[in-house]
């Protein structure tokens, strides 16, 4: 009755070792393309009708082995605070809204795209400041990496020569950025989707820029609104404290009253010495809070009094040194994680002290 388990054994075995020649692992060969030829009757037999309104070609099917590289079209990024792109725009090209603290927006374009292509050692051939247009001389806006081409390939660069335009609103609030492709010399073919990701790419450069200078002038414009921008430092004594660049009267003055809006209890304050001691309580957050946006930045300290050394730099700024209720002073540890939730506090708020 078991006669048969033994065969069995033995032919899964064979199959087993066989299988890298009985399954055929290759998808696209060329022997699993077929077309279908018309039904072919035996001689004896008559062939079949065919209504020729029905009637269709046999499939041709062309089986490349060489494997094509499909990329979608390049996305303007609008990172910059104030940009925005029309959805049905076919164009590389984007818009800005003016943003506080830029006298002239088309100024401000200008100089971005100049500061871009220093970046990139890219000459202009041509600059109309009048008309808004910038064309650049040839340079690769793709640098092909070191030691990426493994086999041996030699490959250059491509070079691109593009224009830059950029178009004003005549209420001077918006003005939008386009750029065009206009020569290209390399070994690749400049097919319509390499032209957009190519003129994609030379506007999200300008972008990003745009973004890392507006960024610094609001930085500079918290430091002439009297907002201090915080950073680590030494007092006089060597003592690790925050150090602004805002003078000691304007931190003196306000300091207390920006301590109040974090959920610390003025109990003194020497203008004397330039001593204030505080109480802090850490602030009861809720779901509600952060919905209305009135939650109360934790700082990373414990409950209790701090006294806050205000003090004149050599350098002529102000450093606020933080001691405990024992007039210790705080480790540089805790001094660095209050000084980024102290920052934050600042920005996140618009807080003027």
């Amino acid at each position: 009755m078991q006669y048969w388990i033994p065969k069995a054994l033995a032919v899964s075995v064979l199959v087993s070792l066989s299988g890298c020649s009985v399954f055929i692992n290759k998808a696209h060969d060329e022997r699993n393309y077929r077309t279908h030829e018309p039904v072919k009757a035996p001689t004896s037999l008559s062939q079949p009708a065919q209504d020729p309104v029905y009637k269709m070609d046999v499939g041709q099917y062309d089986n490349n082995p060489e494997a094509t590289n499909y990329r979608p079209p390049a996305q303007v990024l609008t990172i910059a605070k104030g940009s925005w792109v029309e959805e049905t725009d076919k164009q590389a090209r984007i818009y800005f809204d003016k943003n506080d603290g830029i006298a002239d927006l088309d100024e401000f374009l200008w100089d971005t795209i100049q500061s871009v292509l220093a970046d990139n050692n890219a000459a202009t051939t041509k600059e109309d400041k009048l008309l808004g247009t910038i064309e650049t001389d040839w340079y690769s806006i793709i640098k092909t990496e070191e030691g990426f081409w493994w086999w041996g390939d030699e490959v250059n660069d491509d070079l691109e020569k593009f224009r830059f335009t950029i178009e004003e609103k005549s209420h001077q609030r918006t003005a939008s950025l386009r750029v065009e492709l206009i020569d290209f010399k390399g070994d690749h073919t400049l097919t319509d989707l390499l032209k957009q990701q190519l003129e994609v790419r030379a506007l999200n450069q300008v972008v990003s820029e745009f973004d890392y200078r507006y960024r610094q002038l609001e930085v500079d414009m918290r430091k002439r609104q009297g907002i201090i921008s915080l950073e680590m430092g030494f007092d006089n004594k060597g003592n690790a404290a925050l150090v602004t660049e805002q003078s000691y009267e304007a931190v003196f003055d306000r300091f207390s009253g920006f301590l109040e809006r974090l959920s610390f209890t003025i109990v003194e304050i020497n203008p004397d010495t330039g001593l204030i001691t505080a109480d802090y309580t850490k602030p009861e957050t809720s779901v509600w809070d952060s919905i209305w946006g009135d939650d109360v930045a934790q700082l990373p300290i414990d409950e209790g009094q701090y006294q806050i050394l205000v003090s004149k730099t050599k350098e002529g700024g102000t450093s606020l040194t933080w001691m405990d209720d024992k007039g210790e002073t705080l480790e540089p540890g805790t001094m660095n994680g209050l000084q980024q939730a102290l920052e934050a506090a600042l920005i996140q708020r618009g807080i003027k002290i």
